[in-house]
């Protein structure tokens, strides 16, 4: 019989979560957040964002769990998605998908993250039909040495009871006095002691903080993903999870939160900054240089597909397969976009964009954090 050696305990934890280093930690990550708030509202088309920076988010967050692919495989994965993808390429996709579901519900919802959401999110990502664990057995090893460092809840009910729990602190106004990001990063810890599925709970607990974070209001849409920054800094991730529930140090353990969500909202403004750049320069040039074909929602593909297709704009502008394919050989032709083949069919790059991501992806383009 496996022991369970953390009492997982109600939330808030009874400890302080106002100390001088939280609230200034907080003031950073606020400000930042709110930063990207405001600037997201400029783009003309959320669904640019979304869509965009989803995928980035996707990579990312796989990445943690040693799931490798290549910006090029994503969005041809995405271009084609009847095609013969890497399994780290579909498992990237499962993934934005995942996120969408649970946003598109959130919406549904007006507003809620029942447990059943979770549940079909990791569904989704795991392309199964079952839910909460319910067999014994599961251990989270270290991976490099296979010593067990944690086991979490076992039983179904516990299981259950737990994850009900956490249910109503997410949702209930009650708990309105802490502060959402402190209450995020209580979650995603309480989240990820639970594991409650038997695959993927690193993954659906990242897409809970974006969530959570939409939910609370302190974003419109979800694109604050915490993936690279977790990434960059995954020892010091694993050990403050185990450090929680070794030493009870939640206030260590809520700074590096904050700290993701500050150096994640310089990134992601720089991100938003530099696409809202070079969509002003596309629509300038368009309009000089090819004005009949310019329009926004044409502007607006090139920047929601960075790998377009002549279905991609049919369904987006609501044009004949023929005037589709005739705009972007044109804007091939102009020096717009990049004309690739790909079997029989042909498709279209927005290759500063694109550039634009894997700069940011390796850290050439971002901005000194402070």
């Amino acid at each position: 019989m496996l022991k369970q050696t953390y009492k997982i305990p109600s939330l808030p934890p009874a400890v302080n979560l106002d100390t001088v280093a939280i609230l200034k930690a907080l003031a950073y990550a606020t400000r930042a957040l709110a930063e990207l708030k405001g600037r997201a509202a400029s783009i003309p088309n959320p669904g640019i964002l979304i869509d965009t920076l989803s995928l980035q988010e996707a990579k990312a967050s796989s990445e943690i769990e040693n799931i490798v692919t290549t910006h090029d495989e994503l969005f041809q994965a995405d271009l084609f998605p009847e095609g013969a993808a890497s399994p780290a390429a579909k498992e990237v996709a499962l993934y934005r998908t995942a996120l969408r579901t649970g946003y598109q519900c959130l919406i549904d919802t007006d507003g809620l993250l029942p447990n059943n959401v979770l549940v079909e999110m990791f569904q989704l990502l795991k392309n199964r039909d079952d839910g909460f664990r319910s067999t014994q057995g599961t251990v989270l090893r270290h991976d490099r040495t296979g010593q067990t460092v944690y086991v979490p809840p076992q039983s179904e009910v516990e299981i259950f009871d737990h994850m009900r729990d956490l249910e109503q602190f997410i949702n209930e106004a009650e708990f309105c006095e802490l502060d959402p990001l402190i209450k995020m990063a209580l979650i995603h810890h309480q989240f990820e002691s639970i594991h409650p599925f038997p695959d993927g709970n690193g993954r659906i607990g990242r897409i809970l903080n974006v969530l959570y974070l939409t939910q609370s209001g302190l974003l419109d849409i979800p694109i604050l993903y915490l993936s690279r920054y977790i990434t960059e800094n995954k020892a010091e991730y694993y050990r403050l999870l185990q450090a929680v529930r070794d030493e009870g140090v939640w206030e260590e353990w809520i700074l590096y939160i904050l700290k993701a969500v500050e150096e994640t909202a310089i990134t992601t403004l720089h991100l938003v900054n530099s696409i809202r750049e070079q969509m002003a320069t596309m629509k300038h040039r368009m309009r000089t240089e090819v004005p009949k074909l310019y329009s926004q929602d044409m502007l607006n593909n090139l920047f929601r597909h960075p790998y377009t297709r002549i279905e991609f704009v049919v369904n987006d502008l609501g044009v004949t397969r023929q005037t589709a394919s005739r705009h972007l050989d044109a804007l091939a032709g102009a020096g717009f976009v990049t004309k690739h083949q790909s079997g029989r069919s042909n498709y279209y790059v927005n290759e500063p964009l694109v550039r634009l991501f894997l700069d940011t992806a390796d850290g050439t383009s971002l901005p000194e954090q402070p």
